[in-house]
């Protein structure tokens, strides 16, 4: 008798295994609005989208401080003062022009940019973002 009801419990066992399940219920379509702040809040758009603007601003904030305030400086030693145009001539068969004024300007650009993420970085950090 034990080994006839361990073999029926066998068998249930097989049949709930091989009995198909119903298929889940299909879930029904969400709206686009709610399909689309699903998306900005799961993919980080927003934030994205706020470091981009706020990157921009900041390139042009610094920018305008190059060539406004730090610039100058040097354009009062540069003939005609004209940072930007600086040319370096060098008389190699029919000469051969670098212009440096504008390279010189996007490096420091590029420098006080990386200083200014840096510190808001670095401030991000300590206060507990990552």
């Amino acid at each position: 008798m034990v080994l006839e009801n361990e073999i029926l419990e066998e068998l249930k066992k097989i049949r709930e295994a091989v009995t198909p399940k119903p298929t889940p219920p299909v879930p029904e379509p969400k709206g686009v609005i709610a399909e689309f702040k699903e998306f900005i809040g799961k993919a980080g758009v927003l934030g994205l989208a706020i470091g981009f603007i706020m990157g921009t601003v900041i390139g042009r904030v610094v920018t305008a401080l190059v060539q406004d305030l730090i610039m100058p400086i040097p354009s009062a030693f540069i003939e005609g003062g004209d940072w930007r145009t600086a040319v370096v001539n060098i008389p190699v068969g029919n000469g051969i022009k670098f212009g440096i004024g504008d390279f010189v300007g996007v490096v420091i650009d590029f420098l006080i940019i990386s200083i200014v993420i840096f510190v808001i970085a670095k401030f991000g950090r300590k206060v507990g973002l990552k």
